[in-house]
């Protein structure tokens, strides 16, 4: 269904809100219909039947203002919420500077007496009552009109039968206004009695109502301010896009406007410049700071070929980029529309706000009558009723209630934006954190999803870089994926391939060729078998490669075996830090691959993951989605294939790759801009943060109405004498919603609590309780629990010598939990012994850093 963005205009609280969806949802065709308070705007999704002067004329119809952006301004950054409440906050501190000019003469004359402030002497006495009366009324005229909107949009909601806050503070100034008016025409009929005229001069309310209105602007205007700092990531994305471009045409440099970019430009990026476009590089090399856009604190090489992203700056070097999306396509305007699109939808925990909040002021305003009413048939003066009605009027805030959820769903979207991660609406941010089971696809997510080589076993005489030579030269003429591994091993250790004859594939085997007049044989064990070659120790090698599900080829003459290679997939740098964090968060993770269950195994032993579902084609990875569900968990899915959209689609939070397919990212809530996990643990985080924020605001714009309402309506006059002046009771309201988004504001100093490295973590099987979440007819494996030993044992493979035993004897030892460590070489086994408790997977993890294979036994 279309989906269109109003602007609002008229707006003052969540009541505001609450009557504009209500006029809204009446009309026809109308599926979802979201204010923002704090954008003063409405999202709606609706039937391509219903018109837009339509859904105007319904808004109008309830009192308020609407329109469509205009495609300009939705571009610009001055039309920007931020610009706007810029703007607001100037007009706000022109009517705080005229309301304080008049409020504080008009205070100091009415209260002078009480403190025994010096006044005019022809203000004093019988004689000057009527003067004194007539300059506070003539002060307060001024702070009546620099805040006329208050009356103009209160008396009009009134009138809409749809009261919002500015109908109770133009209620409660106005009735003090009025009051005093009334009691200025009696001291004009009464000037002969001095009793009266001093007892009159004394009960004028004149300053309470310029007071209120003066507090009231206050707060108003610290709350816009506050307010504009909200959406300080949205307007640094914004100020990212360079106004010009450096483009080459016909051979010259020229420069243009960004807006003016289209595909296929040449667009010329120097050091210091931002690109302005997103691109491809055709020349040249440099160094691009991506840090605004991903989080990532380090340049990022680019070269010919290296894709450029739009708002990132070039720190050294001299690019010439062609030019393939400008404009709403890029990905820096994606990442602004996504973050916007976030902030303009409500969380579900903001629907009881939003229920009490169509109902409150006019209950507000029934309990101010009520409570003044009661008070003057119980005989209290009409001046203590009064007091009480305005008090009640003014002291309450539904602008807390409107403000709580959307000032933290802002603030925490653009924090998520500035750490790469981006939450596509507020009900995604609100599941993020509820997550339970974290599912994680294999390739891509967990691992770089592109194999390497893992070992080379050269047979002697053959040594190493002769072996590689070799296969570099028959692999270069493959199509093969494992090809390209052993072509870039070769290129990094600067050999160069010779010329090969007879290329031929083997269907099933491998492949094979003539390279200077013999003939050479790459491939699997069939074609080992084939040529009647056997080799026992690197047949068991070859076995060992498999369990650790690795691929092994290898490399013959027709006489004799040359040697071995084993390839395969290598998890990104962090992925088992990650997998420790999310555990650490008690949360179970499962990996979810179509691989055999031998390399699902595997993988899922050196990273930790708790439990593996294995040999799962494509189209059923939803139904482990589903079956998770009906356990009762709240699972997020992450992956980046186009094979995940569907488990990203199902799963309650899908979190999508950055560096994915355009699918999953589209089908996704999250999207992750780097192809980090840790960023997973990360969203977890913050989303858990924002949601406490939210709870905090929704907790105090409750409490204080609770608390607020029943004390500014005299409850506790009999029993302790407690009161509330309405100037008192205007300040608090001022400050219950500069309050909200303040407290709101404190989610920019989010720092995600990570440990430096998945020692800190607890391992995969501590923080899992597992055979029940997991599908009874997948292939599964529940990784061993970390017990608690003294002594551990790992199988170490690629020892030769005693000085590679040496080294991993070293390596272990400067682990801090290890005691000793002694390697037998003959056995291939290190024993550690344990001075306190330690992961598996920092002990491995060391010996892999060693350069040598490590399991633990």
């Amino acid at each position: 269904m279309p989906k269109e963005l109003y602007n609002l205009t008229g707006l003052s609280c969540a009541a505001c809100g609450a009557r504009v969806e209500k006029a809204v949802k009446a009309l026809p065709g109308v599926t979802r219909a979201d204010v923002n308070l704090l954008k003063s705007s409405l999202t709606l999704e609706h039937d391509p039947a219903l018109t837009a002067p339509q859904v105007i004329d319904a808004i109008e119809k309830a009192g308020y203002g609407a329109s469509l952006p205009s495609a300009k301004a939705a571009k610009s950054q001055s039309d920007s919420p931020q610009e706007r409440f810029k703007k607001e906050a100037s007009q706000m501190l022109y009517r705080l500077k005229v309301s304080i000019i008049f409020t504080v003469p008009l205070f100091y004359l009415a209260m002078g007496h009480m403190f025994s402030w010096p006044i005019p002497h022809f203000f004093l006495g019988h004689n000057g009552a009527l003067p004194l009366a007539f300059t506070q009324f003539l002060l307060l005229l001024p702070v009546i009109l620099v805040n006329h909107l208050y009356f103009q949009n209160g008396i009009k909601s009134l009138w809409h039968r749809a009261p919002n806050m500015d109908s109770l503070i133009a209620v409660g100034s106005g009735a003090a206004a009025v009051y005093g008016l009334i009691i200025l025409y009696q001291m004009m009929f009464h000037l002969n009695d001095p009793a009266f005229l001093h007892k009159a001069s004394m009960a004028l309310y004149f300053e309470s109502g310029a007071t209120i209105l003066t507090l009231v602007t206050t707060g108003k205007y610290m709350e816009t301010r506050a307010k504009a700092r909200t959406g300080a990531a949205i307007e640094a994305l914004l100020a990212l896009a360079p106004k010009t471009a450096l483009i080459l045409k016909n051979g010259e440099e020229v420069t243009i406007q960004a807006e003016e970019l289209r595909p296929q430009d040449e667009l010329v990026i120097k050091t210091g410049m931002v690109a302005a476009a997103d691109g491809t590089v055709i020349q040249g090399e440099g160094a691009v700071d991506e840090s605004a856009l991903t989080g990532e604190s380090l340049p990022v090489d680019k070269e010919v070929g290296s894709p450029i992203t739009g708002g990132t700056s070039l720190s050294s070097g001299h690019l010439l980029v062609k030019v393939t999306k400008v404009g709403d396509d890029t990905t820096l305007a994606q990442i602004i529309r996504l973050v916007d699109e976030a902030t303009g939808t409500k969380a579900p925990i903001a629907a009881l706000a939003d229920k009490i909040s169509g109902i409150f002021v006019p209950l507000v305003i029934c309990i101010a009558i009520a409570s003044g009413t009661i008070w003057f048939m119980l005989g209290e003066p009409i001046g203590f009723c009064l007091t009480i009605l305005i008090s009640v009027l003014v002291i309450s805030c539904p602008c807390a209630l409107g403000l709580a959820t959307p000032t933290a769903i802002m603030v925490g979207s653009g924090v998520g934006a500035n750490l790469g991660v981006l939450f596509k609406s507020a009900s995604s941010l609100e599941q993020s954190s509820k997550v339970e089971v974290v599912v994680l696809d294999k390739t891509g997510t967990l691992t770089l999803g592109e194999p390497s080589v893992k070992n080379i076993l050269p047979v002697a005489p053959t040594d190493e870089n002769e072996l590689l030579c070799l296969l570099y030269s028959l692999e270069l003429l493959s199509e093969h994926p494992l090809a390209k591994a052993i072509v870039e091993m070769a290129k990094s250790k600067g050999l160069t391939s010779k010329p090969v004859e007879s290329f031929k594939q083997l269907p099933g085997q491998g492949l094979s060729g003539i390279i200077d007049g013999e003939e050479y044989f790459v491939g699997n064990s069939k074609i080992i078998g084939a040529l009647g070659i056997t080799d026992e120790d690197l047949s068991l090698k070859s076995n060992e490669f498999s369990q650790k599900g690795l691929t092994t080829l290898f490399c013959a003459k027709k006489d004799r075996l040359l040697g071995l290679l084993a390839l395969g997939d290598t998890l990104k740098p962090k992925s088992t830090q990650a997998v420790a964090e999310l555990h650490k968060l008690k949360i179970k993770t499962v990996m979810l691959t179509g691989d055999n269950a031998v390399t699902a195994q595997a993988i899922a032993a050196e990273s930790g993951v708790g439990k593996v579902i294995a040999e799962v084609y494509p189209q059923d990875k939803e139904k482990e989605i589903v079956k998770l569900q009906k356990e009762g968990f709240v699972t997020a899915m992450v992956g980046d294939g186009i094979n995940d959209a569907p488990a990203l689609a199902r799963a309650d939070v899908g979190i999508a790759i950055g560096a994915g397919t355009d699918v999953a990212v589209e089908t996704a809530d999250v999207v992750l801009m780097k192809s980090d996990l840790m960023d997973v643990p990360v969203t977890i985080l913050l989303a858990r943060a924002v949601m406490r924020n939210i709870r905090q605001n929704l907790f105090w714009a409750f409490g204080y109405n609770v608390i607020g309402i029943p004390i500014a309506a005299g409850i506790f006059f009999k029993a302790f004498g407690l009161t509330l002046n309405p100037m008192i009771a205007a300040l608090a309201m001022s400050l219950s919603s500069v309050c909200v988004v303040t407290n709101a504001l404190r989610l920019k100093f989010f720092k995600p609590k990570l440990a430096d490295d998945s020692s800190k973590g607890p391992d995969s099987a501590s923080s899992q309780n597992k055979q029940d979440i997991i599908a009874p007819n997948a292939t599964t494996f529940a990784l061993q629990s970390e017990e608690h030993k003294m002594e551990v044992k790992l199988k170490v493979d690629g020892m030769t010598c005693g000085h590679c035993s040496s080294r991993v004897e070293k390596a272990l030892s400067e682990i801090p939990e290890v005691k000793k460590a002694k390697v037998d070489l003959s056995k291939g086994i290190a024993t550690v012994t344990l001075k306190s408790e330690v992961s598996n997977d920092v002990l491995t993890q060391k010996v892999v850093n060693a350069g040598y294979e490590a399991t633990v036994i």
